[in-house]
């Protein structure tokens, strides 16, 4: 199965979080929109500008030069400190909205992440998934992101570094020769600037250059790392995203219909589709939910939200379920057109620490047993492969997020 990854990439991650938290902390100016940089102390001639903002761009300002070189450029700069508290923060807010989408996500660095989705599409391509976190994280965190569509790390992590920012870029195998190997040799992914004269030297100046290089040469003067530059020249890439296993503190997932929807047993239907995978990675977490929360989205962008909780801690697909469904009857307006469906799990607990409650049916062990066998299928043979919910009408259609 071939591999399904992104890379999330955080626009002036330092500079925008901080504008964020001082607007949050009733700032009247967004320090985005104004020439400012994230630095150190402005009275040591050593401080250095560690994030700049675009208005700063424009002055010539760059990261990594002295602050006072900076107030050269711009009289009028303000500067502010970093603060990693605030960083982690925000970082930790992403990682959690990302950790809806994939239980396999790699922290490459604080404002950096790595997803496998290779398990986790169901019906939706991977370009719909970076559309839809590159939207969420936009209007529900407040700041943009860059995002990489590939099938491996490299070329997911070359792609987000195309243009910026607040941009999704595709680096598949069959555009490289137009989208990669153009672009200078310092460009590529794990190349160190130690190594950019020597293949200078050698003519190779673009990572096209160096993909059409005899690797017995490379092997030559550069040992084995230079067959590793010419495999990431030629976009071949076979590590793994390395992710920790995290415990979530909510696992969910929703779905945008192709058409709006009033029927209740088709949404019902849709609810059975979320419920499968959002209980399937909770058995993958060894964790139990004790509350059920479903939104609904009409025609007119309008969301109402409805929870319930569990009588009792649970994984079992068919009480997930059932809950849901419940919570749909509830909150549903008769004919409202509804246009998104969600499923989330919340308040979540280890599986070893749940107590087998007097509520529970004798049915229920039986259940355990479905699940597993389902879980099995679908882990060897990827999520679409076996599911209750193959009865849908519409999952040719759906695109699940």
């Amino acid at each position: 199965m071939e591999r399904q990854i992104l890379h999330v990439d955080v626009n002036n991650a330092f500079l925008s979080w901080t504008a964020l938290y001082m607007l949050k902390n009733g700032s009247k100016t967004d320090i985005r929109e104004i020439p400012s940089i994230i630095g150190g102390d402005e009275s040591k001639r050593s401080g250095i500008v560690l994030a700049k903002s675009q208005k700063a761009k424009e002055f010539g300002i760059r990261t990594a030069e002295t602050i006072y070189q900076a107030r050269k450029k711009c009289p009028s700069i303000q500067i502010y400190p970093s603060n990693y508290k605030i960083y982690k923060e925000y970082s930790n807010k992403l990682f959690m909205l990302l950790s809806e989408y994939t239980d396999k996500i790699e922290r490459f660095s604080i404002d950096e992440c790595f997803l496998d989705m290779t398990q986790y599409l169901m019906k939706a391509t991977l370009l719909d998934k970076a559309k839809e976190i590159h939207t969420r994280v936009r209007e529900e965190l407040g700041f943009t992101v860059n995002i990489g569509v590939a099938n491996n790390r490299l070329l997911a992590k070359m792609a987000s570094d195309f243009t910026k920012p607040d941009k999704i870029h595709t680096l598949f195998q069959n555009e490289i020769q137009t989208k990669m190997w153009p672009l200078p040799i310092s460009e590529l992914f794990g190349l160190g600037k130690k190594t950019v004269p020597k293949l200078e030297n050698m003519q190779i100046k673009t990572i096209g250059d160096l993909a059409k290089a005899q690797k017995e040469i490379l092997s030559k003067k550069l040992g084995k790392y230079g067959i590793q530059l010419w495999e990431y020249a030629n976009g071949i890439d076979n590590s793994e995203v390395k992710y920790e296993q995290e415990k979530p503190k909510s696992i969910g997932n929703s779905v945008t219909l192709p058409e709006n929807i009033s029927d209740v047993e088709k949404l019902e239907e849709i609810l059975l589709a979320l419920a499968e995978q959002v209980t399937y990675r909770l058995r993958k977490q060894q964790m139990e939910a004790n509350v059920v929360n479903i939104q609904l989205r009409n025609k007119d962008f309008v969301d109402t939200t409805h929870q319930g909780k569990l009588s009792y801690p649970t994984a079992s697909t068919k009480e997930i379920y059932v809950k849901a469904k419940e919570l749909l009857k509830e909150m549903y307006k008769p004919n409202a057109a509804i246009r998104l469906v969600g499923l989330k799990v919340d308040n979540l607990e280890n599986k070893d620490k749940q107590q087998i409650s007097l509520f529970q049916e004798k049915t229920d062990e039986k259940q355990k047993k479905i699940d597993t066998v389902l879980d099995k299928i679908n882990e060897k043979y990827g999520y679409n492969s076996v599911t209750r919910a193959k009865k849908m009408g519409l999952n040719d259609k759906i695109k699940f997020k």
